[in-house]
């Protein structure tokens, strides 16, 4: 099949300032109005999401022509998605490779969180997380994480005239780069794409509503932290290196006294910009009083909030969640210690909410689809 001129126009959706500008002057704007088409053109991007460039009311008409004829404002394609009982969304996009890559929206009494993939697959293999399970394929460029939001914003029909992105009346006011992958893997990419999410005059993150996961790639944590000045979060799940060994092998390079050290070296780091450490509970792995007070004491000195999360749990997990009484328990012990520590609901179990779910079952349907359809051939060429 035949793919039309409008499907090879490179998109405008996701690039940088500098990708724009540059674009720009290749179509011939002076030097002298660059800068400000970069921003009326950002805005029409970032800040009102029009799909058609005759909506840039105040951009020239010819170059809105020459926009057309060579760029698109093409989003990220749909592939599938859920949606929970509980308000949460999850969306499958394939990129132009045909890859596929997950996204999540939960919606809260006082926030709308928006969970974003920064690879396809992971390298790492923490054995309670399902993208752990997938290979990696390849890194998502700056483009891709940023169209993440464009595209669930669509979807959400989140885009306002005027006023800041992140202001009452929106639905996405939180990003968090937990989705598939190791962002600090990907790491010059996430850090264009979180600095898109977060200028002011398009999608207007506030940094503090930004926040980046990582697994403790150590070396990458403070640089992060200087180019983005988001919020970090630290994927710790064991208080031990013998049993963060197993959950999180990258522990083997980088083990618990390096990482804790690599936060401590968070750029404003204080009690106003804590760090979050995830805790996944573990039935009868990690979630003792004992594994409590211990992580009370590794986590000394760091302004912190620990988040408790019950496993996901997916066909075929090594793991069991812990119950409430037991999760209740170990909060208990953290919060009488002086550390928030919400355990956090889950959401989405409807509709495979666990990151990577959604991929595999649309990985497995086409095998089993292209399978059928190979035995169909055969038996129409007998």
């Amino acid at each position: 099949m035949e793919i039309s001129s409008e499907i090879r126009k490179p998109s405008l959706i996701g690039m940088t300032r500098a990708e724009l500008s540059a674009a720009l002057c290749a179509l011939g704007v002076p030097d002298k109005q660059l800068r400000m088409r970069v921003n009326q053109i950002w805005g029409w991007l970032y800040a009102h999401g029009v799909r058609e460039f005759d909506q840039m009311s105040n951009v020239a008409k010819d170059l809105r022509e020459n926009l057309a004829t060579h760029y698109s404002l093409a989003r990220l394609e749909l592939a599938d998605a859920q949606h929970s009982d509980d308000g949460t969304r999850k969306y499958l996009f394939r990129l132009d490779d045909g890859q596929l890559v997950e996204t999540v929206y939960i919606p809260e009494l006082d926030r709308g969180t928006l969970c974003v993939s920064s690879q396809v697959g992971c390298t790492l293999t923490c054995r309670f997380c399902h993208t752990g399970t997938q290979k990696l394929v390849r890194n998502l460029t700056a483009a891709e994480i940023t169209g993440q939001m464009v595209a669930a914003r669509d979807d959400l029909q989140d885009w306002g005239t005027a006023g800041p992105s992140n202001s009452g009346t929106r639905k996405v006011t939180n990003v968090v780069m937990m989705g598939m992958g190791e962002p600090l893997y990907n790491s010059d990419h996430v850090a264009e794409a979180l600095n898109v999410m977060s200028d002011g005059d398009g999608l207007s993150l506030s940094k503090r509503r930004i926040t980046l996961s990582t697994s403790g790639v150590v070396p990458e944590i403070p640089p992060m932290g200087e180019k983005t000045g988001v919020m970090l979060a630290i994927s710790l799940h064991a208080v031990s290196d013998e049993l963060r060994d197993e959950l999180v092998p990258l522990n083997k390079k980088y083990p618990i006294a390096e990482l804790l050290e690599a936060c401590r070296n968070w750029p404003g780091l204080s009690n106003a910009k804590r760090i979050t450490f995830e805790y996944v509970m573990l039935k009868d792995v990690n979630d003792s009083d004992d594994d409590a007070r211990a992580l009370v004491k590794l986590l000394a000195g760091i302004p912190a909030k620990i988040n408790l999360i019950p496993f996901n749990p997916w066909p075929g997990a090594p793991y069991q969640c812990s119950d409430d009484k037991r999760m209740q328990a170990f909060a208990d012990i953290v919060n009488r210690a002086g550390y928030a520590s919400p355990v956090r609901r889950p959401r989405g179990r409807d509709i495979m909410a666990a990151c990577g779910q959604l991929k595999s079952a649309s990985v497995k349907q086409s095998a089993a689809e292209r399978k059928k359809a190979e035995l169909a051939t055969r038996n129409l060429g007998r």
